[in-house]
Parts: structure tokens; C-alpha cells; sequence
């Protein structure tokens, strides 16, 4: 079952984050953070992301939420570049950020304002 897991969290991740950054992930794992990296793509990839009850896009923006409010700008510029894979809009991420400024504050939606135009305009100026 856990090998199971394993194989569908590496599919979703993939699916979700492109097979470049999951190859220069699994490229860059060392026997450090192997055990991490298993962690990661059974629990968050094959065990919540590949859940029925919501969708991708879904999963996608809640992720981007936790992010921001959370403050974890390189894993929230991460899943922003991921909406090109999960039906999440430019519309959908700045809807989102709004509502991270009323329930996890301003300071925190600011700053994931920033890291979204940034990361926006690298992926192809849109914002």
C-alpha cells in the first residue's frame, strides 16, 4: 500500500509541479533528505492531494492560502508557477490573496503579493 502511495503522490506531484522541478527535486536528494522527500510525496502527494473531495485547482489555491499566510514565500512562488498545471487563474490567486489579507493579515497578503507579480512576470509578465 505505502509503495502504492508513493507511486500516486510521484504521479500528482508531478502532474501538479511539472516533471522539470520534480526531476531537479529527485536530482538534488541526498540520503540526508531521502527519507524526507518519501514523507512528502506519500503523505502531502498521495495521500491529501490525491483525495476526491476537492479538485486540483482547489487544492491548488488552498495551498496557495497556507503559503502565503504562512509566510512560506519559496513553496508559495512554487505552487503560484503550479497553476499553469492546475486550472488555478491569475483571478482565482489574487481573489485568494485578499482573503488571506482579512484572515491571516495584511503584512502577511503583502508580502505574497509581492512574491505572486514577481513570480507572474517570470513565468510570462502577466502580472
Amino acid at each position: 500500500m505505502a509503495n502504492d502511495r508513493y507511486e500516486q503522490g510521484m504521479a500528482m506531484r508531478r502532474s501538479v509541479l511539472g516533471n522539470a522541478h520534480v526531476d531537479r527535486a529527485e536530482s538534488k536528494k541526498t540520503p540526508f533528505d531521502e527519507d524526507f522527500q518519501k514523507l512528502i510525496t506519500e503523505a502531502a502527494w498521495g495521500s491529501v492531494w490525491t483525495r476526491a473531495g476537492l479538485t486540483t485547482r482547489e487544492r491548488s489555491l488552498l495551498t496557495i492560502a497556507f503559503m502565503a499566510a504562512l509566510g512560506h514565500h519559496d513553496e508559495l512562488a512554487m505552487h503560484i508557477r503550479a497553476t499553469a498545471n492546475t486550472g488555478a487563474t491569475i483571478e482565482d490567486v489574487k481573489e485568494v490573496l485578499l482573503m488571506v489579507a482579512i484572515y491571516g493579515g495584511v503584512p502577511a497578503a503583502n508580502a505574497a503579493i509581492a512574491v505572486a507579480k514577481r513570480t507572474y512576470a517570470e513565468m510570462d509578465g502577466a502580472a
